[in-house]
């Protein structure tokens, strides 16, 4: 108990600061192989580029100890690029939508159409196509776009930023906000559950004082003891809380573990699973319309290649096969300490595309929810931390454990003795 408490004096003080397990981001884009054809009213044929890998260092500051039991913290991740683990370098090509342009489009469709016509005008102006030919490494860290600088002036207050572009700008170098966690030093059961997020009990995105609730844990540790039923943590990049349940028991390099996954219902729409509804408007069941916390763009989320999802979704373009081995998310924890011996949760992008009449430049394309990217965020303790962990946490309990039945039957062989002591004495 002492050693998994948020204490500088504990074993995973260390490991909670500055977490040493390798953390791997990979991320696969699709590519959109027949764009004149989408542009149409064809349909999106998909092809899968990557992994480009990226190795994850994250490290706390600002820790901040409080009466109440709790630690504030700001996590930070800094990336840097893999190339001997990737498929492909980031100065590659590749033809995905004009996120900027395709999105401002959906979210201008109810706008009046002089309104329209006038972006419709500044887009031929600026060259702007339905489609762009870009790095992998602009469409993760940024491109400059005059798009910006027109969409901000036409309709102020549609996309509220400056400067460049990039679906990954933010998370390099940057913090999940500030998390105020339990230490357990008082509760050993409430350790690492969040008691608060950026000050906030529960966000305000969705439809529900359910969904919007901050449940669980900040993803990276859970309180000892766990069962096998499921742990819940909050997620700031899905901007809600998360369930993962139980799947079975087994074995990390010898440390016995409890598998989470992702329940089917997890991004399921408010018609198959009402707790959803929530999260809504939806779609088809199987991504989660995150519009709401990304500026009102028209984005989803999803498992990887829609596994899990309704099959309209993958019918609707080409190129996806959806796997559990390839594409299910999974976290496996030391069920007695709370710790994860080894994770990869798994992610994807989603754009919602359509033809928005008064702006010529979506063609004729048939509405679609587009797969951008997926990524997958992976980890498992080795070397000398897992040598450390198994030791402390696993042998010595275990040798412990052992002991006490050693000396529990010493105990009874000695008090049966003095028992056949006395008879004999008398």
């Amino acid at each position: 108990l002492q050693n998994v408490r948020i204490d500088p004096n504990s074993i995973s003080f260390r490991m909670w600061k500055d977490i040493p397990i390798p953390f791997y981001l990979s991320v696969h884009f699709f590519e959109v192989v027949n764009p004149k054809e989408v542009l149409q009213g064809a349909k999106p044929v998909l092809n899968q580029r990557g992994p480009y890998v990226y190795r994850e260092l994250r490290y706390k500051t600002n820790i901040t100890f409080h009466d109440n039991d709790t630690v504030s913290f700001l996590e930070y991740r800094k990336l840097f690029f893999q190339p001997d683990m990737s498929n492909g370098n980031e100065e590659e090509y590749i033809v995905v939508p004009n996120i900027l342009m395709m999105g401002a489009a959906v979210m201008m469709e109810n706008l009046p159409n002089f309104v329209k016509l006038l972006l419709s005008g500044a887009l031929a102006g600026l060259k702007q196509e339905a489609f762009m030919n870009r790095t992998v490494g602009e469409i993760m860290w940024g491109y400059e776009d005059p798009l910006i600088d027109t969409i901000n002036m036409l309709v102020p207050g549609l996309i509220p930023f400056k400067g460049k572009f990039g679906l990954f700008i933010e998370l390099n170098n940057s913090n999940s906000g500030l998390f105020t966690v339990n230490t357990g030093m008082k509760n050993i059961s409430r350790v690492h559950m969040v008691d608060s997020w950026n000050g906030l009990k529960k966000v305000n995105y969705w439809r529900s004082s359910e969904c919007n609730m901050i449940n669980g844990t900040a993803g990276e540790l859970w309180p000892p003891f766990m069962s096998p039923t499921s742990l819940e943590f909050y997620s700031p990049d899905a901007c809600r809380s998360m369930t993962l349940v139980y799947e079975q028991s087994g074995k990390f390099k010898d440390v016995p573990i409890y598998r989470f996954v992702a329940p089917k219902t997890l991004f399921a729409n408010g018609t198959d699973y009402p707790p959803n509804e929530g999260f809504c408007p939806c779609m088809q069941s199987g991504i989660q319309n995150v519009s709401s916390c990304r500026l009102n763009a028209p984005m989803f989320i999803s498992h990887p290649h829609f596994y899990n999802a309704d099959p309209a979704l993958v019918n609707a373009v080409e190129g996806l096969h959806p796997s559990k081995d390839q594409h299910a998310l999974f976290l496996d924890v030391h069920p007695m300490t709370g710790i994860p011996m080894n994770c990869s949760i798994k992610l994807q992008l989603n754009l919602y595309i359509k033809q928005v009449s008064g702006i010529i430049q979506t063609g004729k394309i048939k509405p679609v929810v587009l797969p951008l990217l997926w990524f997958a965020e992976s980890g498992s303790i080795e070397g000398s931390v897992l040598k450390e962990f198994y030791t402390n946490l696993v042998l010595i309990p275990s040798l412990l454990d052992y002991l006490q039945y050693i000396f529990l039957g010493l105990s009874v062989l000695l008090i049966i003795s003095a028992a056949v002591l006395m008879v004999m004495s008398q």
